[in-house]
C-alpha cells in the first residue's frame, strides 16, 4: 500500500486486484443476465416516405380508436444538435383494452407498454417500419407467449402497419 501524493491511498496487493476483479466480473454478468436479449423485431417495408408512413399510422391508429401519446422525430432531434441521421420517426400509441389485458396478467407490462413502431429510411434510401412483437416485449414477465392478448397486439400491429404503408 502506499499514497499517490494526493493523500489518497492505493492498494496493489494480489488479494485486492483479485477480489475486485471478482466484483468487477460479477456486475458484469449481472449486466449480462439483466439486459434482454435483443429481440427479433419485426419488419415492413413502405412505399411511402417516412413522414407519409408514420402519418398513415397515426390516422390508422386514431382511426381504430386507439391513443397516440406522442410522435419522435429522431432526425430533427439529432439536426437540433448538429448531428445527421437518416429520417427516423417513431409513434408510440396504445389502446386501454388491449394494455389493461396484458397489465392484468403482469402490471409490469406497463414498463414496455404503450406501442411503438419506428419508421425509418434504410441505407438503401427505402422507408422501412420496424416494432417488438409482443410475446418478445413481454419475454420475461408473467404473460404466456400464446396469450390472447398477445396475439391481438401482433395482430394489430400487422393490420396497423399495412394501413401505415398503403395496403
Amino acid at each position: 500500500m502506499g499514497r499517490n501524493g494526493k493523500g489518497v491511498l492505493i492498494v496493489v496487493g494480489h488479494w485486492k486486484r483479485e477480489h475486485l476483479m471478482k466484483h468487477v466480473i460479477a456486475a458484469a454478468l449481472i449486466g449480462l443476465c439483466a439486459t434482454p436479449i435483443l429481440a427479433e423485431n419485426m419488419m415492413k417495408s413502405s412505399p411511402l416516405s417516412v413522414g407519409e408512413t408514420i402519418d398513415g399510422l397515426e390516422a390508422a391508429v386514431t382511426a381504430a380508436g386507439a391513443t397516440v401519446f406522442a410522435r419522435v422525430d429522431h432526425a430533427k432531434g439529432a439536426e437540433s444538435v448538429g448531428k445527421s441521421i437518416p429520417d427516423a420517426q417513431l409513434l408510440i400509441f396504445g389502446n386501454p383494452a388491449l394494455g389493461t389485458l396484458a397489465m392484468e396478467d403482469d402490471i409490469r407490462a406497463g414498463l414496455v407498454l404503450p406501442l411503438r413502431v419506428l419508421a425509418y429510411q434504410d441505407a438503401d434510401g427505402y422507408t422501412q417500419m420496424t416494432w417488438t412483437p409482443a410475446e418478445d416485449l413481454f419475454a420475461g414477465l408473467d404473460i404466456a407467449a400464446d396469450a390472447e392478448v398477445v396475439g391481438k397486439i401482433n395482430g394489430a400491429l400487422n393490420m396497423l402497419t399495412d394501413k401505415a404503408a398503403g395496403n
